[in-house]
């Protein structure tokens, strides 16, 4: 069995701005504005979502496919 994160920090990286945010479990997040400056943050290229790029804990689908992959190697 997988076990994933739902929380996240999320850290601007226009004005470094953090804020702890639940992730969705179903979907990834493609935008979010920072609450202090406003700023749209979007997703590096390479990267599904914002969390994947500015959170401290990746997407669950990410971490999902993570761990999936990690248990074919054992």
């Amino acid at each position: 069995m997988v076990s994933i994160t739902i929380d996240s920090t999320l850290t601007c990286p226009v004005c470094g701005f953090a804020e702890n945010e639940i992730m969705r479990t179903d979907a990834c997040q493609v935008r979010y504005q920072c609450e202090q400056c406003g700023e749209m943050l979007r997703p590096k290229p390479g990267d599904c979502c914002v969390y994947c790029s500015y959170g401290s804990v990746p997407c669950p689908p990410i971490q999902i496919q993570r761990a999936e992959a990690h248990v074919e190697f054992e």
